[in-house]
């Protein structure tokens, strides 16, 4: 299964530049996966473009979606979601877990939590876990944020620190992919994928990256 992941910056050659050789380039992705901080027009080109899955989690800076958030599109945060992807008649089925989200810098953002705030954000999600196992279902493949792990791809400012909370959720649910973004490529220090202790591929969607699962 192919992904276009993006979070944090709207890439012209997605946007106001695409053209028949940008269809042509994507024509084979089969979900896009935005990991937050991007205007909701932008996805709602994307998903009705490449007429595939779009699942989302908001950033720290997506208070606009309140008002109008991105049609047709999937929003994961909090959740767990299901979708089916694939180009042929027959789909193969691919779980999401999405926690939106920043570490708080100010007193004011819905979108920002302390490490303590996410961690009970986490420690809830066992209802949604109990939900999916009464539907014979469990765990789920990536896990989709905003912020990364604390130690993994963040820095050192607080604005931009991970948190440690992921890294005991990766730890025992092992999924195969982590998606997150905030830390823009601009920034400096930047490493684009890498691999977690608990085996999950951590990969920083900031901007666009393809990959497959």
């Amino acid at each position: 299964m192919k992904l276009l992941l993006i979070a944090d910056n709207e890439e012209r050659y997605l946007w106001e530049d695409w053209n028949q050789n940008t269809r042509r380039e994507l024509s084979d992705i089969d979900l896009i996966l935005s990991a937050g901080d991007l205007d909701a027009n932008y996805l709602e080109f994307l998903v009705t473009m490449l007429n595939v899955p779009l699942v989302y989690v908001r950033g720290n800076h997506d208070g606009h979606y309140d008002i109008k958030p991105p049609e047709g599109c999937i929003d994961a945060d909090g959740e767990i979601v299901e979708v089916a992807c694939g180009k042929g008649a027959v789909k193969e089925k691919i779980r999401i877990l999405g926690l939106g989200g920043s570490m708080r810098y100010k007193d004011y953002s819905d979108d920002m939590y302390t490490e303590e705030e996410m961690a009970w954000r986490i420690a809830h999600l066992q209802k949604v876990f109990l939900r999916e196992r009464l539907k014979g279902k469990k765990g789920f493949d990536i896990l989709l944020t905003h912020a990364p792990c604390k130690g993994y791809g963040d820095m050192e400012d607080i604005a931009h620190t991970g948190f440690e909370c992921f890294n005991r959720f990766l730890s025992k649910h092992q999924p195969k992919l982590h998606v997150y973004g905030h830390v823009h490529e601009e920034y400096g220090v930047f490493t684009r994928c890498m691999t977690h202790p608990s085996g999950t591929l951590l990969i920083n969607a900031s901007g666009s990256y393809r990959t497959e699962i």
